[in-house]
């Protein structure tokens, strides 16, 4: 007996074919790009379900393509045992093509397993027809079928792990033509096996009346075509998923390179861009433009004594500040640290330049909060004008940085505009930062003491320890300008430990000769003063050269002792409870706030050299403001130093003020350790001492 084929579902067989294939291979390539096999096993039974369902469809496809002259139908369980071998014949092929390690000899060893499968698939389907008689096949041909499955198999597995990555070049066009290969080949295998079938004259299908053909071949091709298409749609749609995450997550990659993560503002690499735009625009409209650069003052006092956090939280106000006070047109960038650098766009004169600093100083000196403590900043800022100062990116940034370097010099929370000789300054600056550590290691720091003397005595009773360097280059370097710059690279720290440890060593030295050494004091750079261990470090050095607390007393200055009072007063006490002095240097020159004074309880005030000056120039005004002073600084039980004395008037409107010391040139010379230990012999009279400081060379403390 003789079957006829339908060539239409023959046609839909080899479709459904080629997208079983495909839907493999598209499947293959996303599990393998999933990491780990946790999260690759709900792909791997999702695509085992849906590809087995494909290969199972085409052949119960190909078998109703197929008619004889009887009734034909098939048996349920025999059916269902048909679609579970080709589900599990699936997830094995799945679970080897997206395996990470993958060798020739798996590959045909998985062919041969797989090729088996869809063959038990094929024959086990057969049996559903439930013929009588039985149907015999040709034993040739049936294992023809057998080696086309396994041929077909291995090539399958083949194309997938060749196919799996998603960046080949024409990955769709490639696997849609793997897939017409493979969808042929399978198709081959079926209606191979499928011609070695025999059906004896007179057959009958004792399944003919479980599964209607005409209504499983309605069902099969449907729900078929719809998990093909359905398994589809969804790794097109996680793939349009994946390629909208890539494009976000590239477009943040591009946001980040180009900008500040803490303060959201244009970093210096999209600043140097803006610049070279506005540099073309520049030069094509006979324009030009201003580059503000601006540091923060005392900002790394901030971050050490108040924490990271706080300074953060100052950072990003001062980026909402400075962006508030320009146009739209313009840039505000962080280029680091506390550096900023502002692109104004249209502005060609300098006095134009010059109103908008002014703007921007007075506004970032308004208070501002970050985290629980409100805090003051001033900045020192540099100006560099286009094309005038420069005609590049780079050099206008060179320029304005000069320029803020000059600024800082100049007494900080000011501006500069850039002048040529400002580079060889910076070229100055840069060298002495990077000689610092030389300094130290080589001896050419030294020290000298600035005597204090009674008023009303004149007889000495306290010194001033001052720090001198020698550079082997420059010669002798003011300590204002190198002090700066080890403030700025965080040097001070070293420098300080140094200066404690100097004089420790000296005062050790002069009680080993039999003298009786008077207090000496040591000024504290606001780094220095906020380092969280420095009493410690402190108590460490006068052990080491067993020196007592009462020799030594601290000098801050008022800036510093106000930035923040209550931390002051609290490190105060600490120092105070450990037997150390603390002095307040400079009263008068920054907050002049004689109300703060009861809270830091500290053993002297020094008055800044102004008031002292003033007394020759503006003898009222100076008396009254001094007066003032000293009267509520004794009803606290401090002790008032005048700094800066010069002559005797000074001297005499001082004792009569009852100002309790005084330091300066009338008195005596910054000493050196071998003049000023002559000063401290028992013997030696005040005109001797008087003497020897008017001998030394005049240099200012």
């Amino acid at each position: 007996m003789h079957g006829v084929y339908n060539p239409l579902l023959v046609f839909l067989s080899l479709v459904v074919a080629s997208l079983a294939a495909y839907t493999a291979l598209e499947l293959t390539g996303r599990i393998a790009s999933l990491p780990g096999w946790m999260r690759r096993l709900p792909w791997l039974v999702g695509g085992a379900i849906a590809m087995g369902v494909g290969i199972w469809s085409m052949h119960f496809i190909g078998m109703m393509a197929f008619s004889l002259p009887i009734p034909l139908g098939y048996a349920l369980w025999p059916t269902v045992l048909s679609l579970l071998i080709a589900i599990l014949v699936s997830g094995f092929a799945l679970a080897v093509s997206a395996s990470g390690r993958f060798r020739l000899r798996c590959c045909v060893a998985g062919g041969v397993a797989m090729g088996l499968g869809i063959a038990g698939m094929h024959y086990t389907g057969m049996a559903a027809l439930d013929m009588a008689p039985a149907v015999s096949y040709v034993p040739g041909i049936v294992l023809a079928s057998i080696g086309l499955a396994i041929v077909a198999s291995v090539v399958a597995l083949w194309l997938g792990v060749t196919l799996r990555g998603s960046d080949e070049p024409n990955i769709g066009f490639k696997r849609l033509g793997a897939a017409l290969v493979m969808g042929i080949a399978i198709t081959g295998m079926h209606y191979t096996g499928m011609s070695a079938a025999q059906f004896a004259p007179g057959s009958v299908c004792l399944s003919a009346s479980q599964l209607d053909p005409n209504w499983l071949a309605m069902m099969v091709s449907g729900s078929s075509l719809a998990v093909l298409l359905g398994t589809l749609l969804v790794l097109g749609w996680r793939a349009n998923s994946l390629a909208d995450s890539l494009r976000r997550a590239n477009r943040q990659l591009q946001y980040l390179s180009m900008h500040d993560a803490l303060t959201g503002l244009p970093n210096r690499l999209m600043l140097v861009e803006q610049m070279n735009q506005a540099i073309q625009a520049a030069g094509r409209d006979k324009t030009a433009f201003a580059v503000f650069f601006l540091d923060l003052d005392g900002f790394k006092t901030v971050n050490d004594s108040l924490g990271h956090a706080v300074g953060d939280d100052l950072l990003k106000g001062c980026a909402q500040v400075l962006s508030s006070h320009v146009r739209k047109d313009d840039v505000v960038a962080r280029i680091g640290g506390d550096e900023f650098v502002m692109l104004l766009r249209g502005i060609s004169a300098p006095g134009d330049a010059a109103s908008v600093a002014k703007k921007l100083l007075r506004v970032l000196r308004d208070d501002m909060v970050g985290c629980q403590a409100r805090l003051r900043v001033s900045a020192s800022m540099g100006i560099a004008m286009h094309p005038g100062d420069a005609r590049d990116s780079e050099a206008l940034l060179d320029c304005a940085d000069a320029a803020m370097y000059s600024a800082k010099q100049a007494g900080r929370n000011t501006y500069c505009f850039f002048e040529p000789g400002m580079h060889a300054n910076a070229a100055r600056t840069l060298m002495l930062q990077q000689d610092l550590e030389a300094a130290l290691e080589g001896g050419q720091f030294s020290l000298v003491f600035q005597p204090k003397f009674g008023v009303a005595t004149r007889a000495i009773c306290g010194a001033e320890a001052l720090i001198r360097w020698h550079h082997p280059t420059f010669g002798s370097v003011a300590p204002m300008e190198f002090i700066t710059i080890a403030e700025r690279s965080g040097q001070i720290v070293q420098i300080g430990d140094w200066v404690i440890r100097e004089v420790c060593r000296c005062i050790a030295n002069w009680r080993r000769r039999g003298l009786e050494p008077v207090q000496i004091s040591i000024n504290l750079s606001p780094i220095q003063f906020n380092v969280p261990d420095l009493i410690g470090r402190v108590e460490d050095i006068l052990a080491e050269q067993e020196v007592p607390p009462r020799l030594v007393m601290f000098e801050i200055t008022e800036t510093v002792a106000m930035l923040n009072a209550g931390r002051t007063a609290e490190i105060v006490n600490r120092f105070r409870a450990r037997g150390f002095d603390i002095a307040i240097d400079d009263f008068g020159a920054g907050y002049s706030s004689l109300a703060y004074l009861h809270r830091f309880k500290v053993k002297q005030i020094k008055v800044d050299r102004l008031f002292t000056s003033e007394l020759d120039r503006n003898e009222a005004e100076a008396r009254a403001l001094l007066s003032a002073i000293v009267t509520l600084s004794h009803a606290l039980h401090m002790e008032v130093v005048a700094e800066g004395v010069e002559s005797e008037t000074q001297m005499r409107f001082l004792t009569e003020l009852g100002c309790d010391e005084a330091q300066g040139f009338l008195l005596s010379h910054p000493l050196s350790e071998e003049a000023f230990r002559g000063l401290l012999q028992p013997m030696a009279s005040f005109a001797l001492r008087r003497i020897a400081a008017l001998g030394q060379p005049r240099r200012a403390d």
